[in-house]
């Protein structure tokens, strides 16, 4: 979510509460300023724009009111120097992502084959591989957690990734994979095109397609977990709901309808994980410049706390058929060859 660079935007917008104070202490705010020249004058502006950040982020720390910057530069909220060690096999978890990735792609282009041709959806879940692959391993809790689980709203058209991890964990058939988008057509039943708890009650828990339900629904869930605690029905502190979405389905008003509710109701058991692919779909196409730092805005601006990451992969790296030590073929369907152990708090 979000905060921009534009500093400059903060400085433009005059604060109307310091026309209404009396300042009580007109030389003191003299020195402060005059604090602030020598700083620019001796040190530049860099240096200076980095102090007043400093201040500002302090302030907001001592809860002194003071109001946010509604951007923040474009780089990641997070810097490399505070970034955690990686809890987990780093080379094991590439390698289950590389396999989940193509097993999802082959399903897609196997729907397309003759006779079938109802193809699907890949770019999401390609691009949002790794956004699952970490909640899964390392944050997603199961519903035989102690706390009562997670409530996971899912990207619809990342249905295929899913439905590849699943396969690979060997709660998936290759012939049901074999029947994606063909509920009805396939022998024995086929696979929803998008999450449908209808469809496959043992497989989904919210329908998330249209575009813009998923976050709407995931607002009023958390709201609803709060209600059901506050009033002693079930003990949802320990409970989590995550809902992942695209950047184009940030122009569904249902996406951003109800995120001022989030922040009024303090709802820190939500988070939003939005995947900035450059897919806005509806409507006319309009500059997909920085949407990072539009969403941010938009985030920072309701009241919510933004993170933003933004990666690229090593220059020139390219994973080839061999790292992957499986066995593959234009339309086979790959299943991993290491056993790996799971918790309770990664299955589903």
């Amino acid at each position: 979510m979000s905060e921009a660079s534009g500093f400059n935007q903060f400085i433009d917008t005059p604060n109307n509460l310091i026309d209404q104070l009396v300042d009580l202490d007109p030389q003191e705010t003299a020195e402060w300023k005059a604090s602030l020249d020598s700083l620019l004058q001796a040190a530049g502006p860099t240096r200076a724009r980095y102090i007043m950040l400093s201040l500002l982020q302090h302030a907001q720390e001592n809860k002194l009111g003071v109001g946010a910057l509604r951007t923040t530069d474009y780089i990641n909220t997070i810097p490399s120097t505070r970034e955690a060690d990686f809890p987990g096999d780093e080379a094991i978890e590439r390698r289950i992502r590389a396999i989940v990735r193509w097993n999802a792609a082959i399903m897609v282009h196997r729907a397309q084959r003759p006779g079938i041709g109802v193809g699907g959806h890949i770019s999401t879940f390609a691009s949002s591989a790794s956004l699952y692959e970490v909640g899964f391993n390392h944050f997603f809790r199961g519903q035989d957690h102690a706390g009562g689980g997670d409530q996971i709203f899912f990207q619809g058209h990342a249905s295929p990734g899913m439905y590849a991890r699943a396969f690979v964990e060997g709660r998936l058939s290759e012939h049901q994979m074999d029947g994606f988008r063909q509920e009805l057509s396939h022998s024995g039943g086929g696979l929803s095109s998008y999450p449908h708890p209808r469809l496959m009650p043992e497989f989904w828990q919210f329908p998330t397609v249209s575009m813009g339900l998923g976050p709407i629904n995931a607002i009023y869930q958390a709201r609803y977990n709060r209600y059901l605690h506050g009033r002693g029905i079930k003990d949802t502190s320990d409970q989590n709901v995550w809902a992942f979405l695209g950047d184009g389905e940030c122009d569904e008003p249902e996406t951003l309808g109800a995120i001022s509710l989030a922040a009024r109701e303090g709802l820190d058991n939500l988070n939003f994980v939005i995947n900035c692919n450059l897919q806005r779909l509806d409507g006319p196409v309009r500059g997909n410049g920085k949407i990072i730092q539009e969403l941010e805005s938009i985030f920072r601006g309701a009241g919510w706390n933004v993170i933003k990451h933004m990666v690229r992969p090593p220059s020139g790296k390219r994973y080839k058929s061999a790292e992957l030590n499986v066995w593959v073929t234009e339309f086979a369907l790959s299943k991993i060859s290491t056993s790996v152990e799971q918790n309770q708090n990664s299955v589903y």
